[in-house]
């Protein structure tokens, strides 16, 4: 086997570390409706990096929970934002990690998101009534952790993602939208929480995820599009369901994971010499995971969550073990 090609853990914990400390700087504001989602992104990445207590835990607890928006009963992306599914969702992932779900009205949560399923199975985002099945995964994600998926009804919810099912076996947004890669995680890892895999094609979805992979090393997330890091989870998650992960060169995926770091500063960025982000570092970091990449601790496949506490939680399925590399 080839020498592999070094990750600057070191490195990529201070940056993560760093995210926010500039509160006057124009970014920090311009991305206030991702907050949340960011703090979930850096924590999942520090957890996979074996650094989970570089981030002040009560203060993240106390961040999320005044994120908190009482009259809906969901969380906003930041303080005295309204109510979303994406933000919940990340909220009850940071408050599994941290072991902190005592602090939820778990009853109000689980009834905002069981408020936004639609007559047709989907999920909308919020009361505006966007759809997509990125919410439907959230809610399946989130009510599995909260311990109420038994609430949820299963049989309406796997028919919209079936339906979402195109001939190359992918999945889209929407009932008609092309396959994406991104949507195809989503469908494929809410499929497996629901324990309904049958609905997958499973030969013809991993012929497709596996074209995926460019000659660089990179993947992207459908045909005549740029290889992107976020893809490396993406792509690799659904193959991890598959069972199929060696159907891709594992050793130019990483090699192009690690090329598009910030050796300066730290972080992953989208693709080598573009500016990074916390976004793609987890994902980035997530998608090495999957690979066996050595030094880093296991993330599951289908709650992009850390492995060991998904597994402590009784939620993980035989098939989302993973082999580790040597080395």
């Amino acid at each position: 086997m080839t020498s592999l090609p070094r990750l600057n853990v070191p490195l990529h914990v201070k940056y993560i570390q760093a995210l926010g400390e500039n509160k006057d700087d124009l970014t920090y504001h311009l991305t206030a409706h991702l907050r949340l989602n960011a703090i979930y992104w850096g924590l999942t990445a520090l957890c996979t990096m074996k650094h989970k207590d570089a981030l002040d835990r009560e203060e993240m607890i106390e961040f999320v929970m005044s994120c908190w928006d009482e009259e809906a009963g969901g969380f906003g992306a930041h303080p005295g934002h309204d109510a979303h599914m994406l933000p919940t969702c990340s909220a009850v992932q940071i408050l599994t990690t941290h072991d902190a779900l005592d602090r939820l009205d778990i009853s109000q949560v689980t009834k905002f998101i069981l408020s936004l399923q639609q007559p047709s199975g989907v999920f909308a985002g919020d009361q505006y009534g966007e759809i997509d099945t990125r919410f439907l995964y959230c809610a399946v994600n989130a009510l599995s952790l909260l311990g109420r998926l038994h609430e949820l009804d299963v049989d309406k919810t796997v028919d919209y993602i079936q339906r979402c099912r195109n001939f190359d076996g992918g999945f889209g947004a929407v009932v008609g939208a092309e396959s994406h890669a991104a949507q195809v995680f989503v469908c494929a890892a809410a499929l497996a929480i629901l324990d309904r895999l049958d609905v997958i094609d499973k030969e013809t979805l991993a012929w497709w995820l596996a074209e995926r992979q460019m000659p660089n090393g990179g993947l992207n997330g459908r045909p005549e599009k740029m290889e992107d890091v976020c893809y490396s989870f993406f792509v690799l998650s659904s193959l991890s369901i598959l069972k199929k992960v060696n159907w891709i060169d594992s050793e130019k995926l990483i090699a192009f994971i690690i090329s598009a770091e910030d050796t300066d500063h730290g972080g992953i960025a989208d693709r080598p010499g573009d500016q990074p982000d916390v976004f793609h570092t987890h994902f980035g970091v997530a998608g090495l995971s999957l690979l066996g990449y050595p030094g880093l601790d296991d993330i599951d496949p289908v709650y992009c969550m850390p492995a060991s506490l998904i597994e402590a939680k009784g939620l993980k399925k035989d098939w989302q073990a993973l082999p580790r590399r040597e080395g």
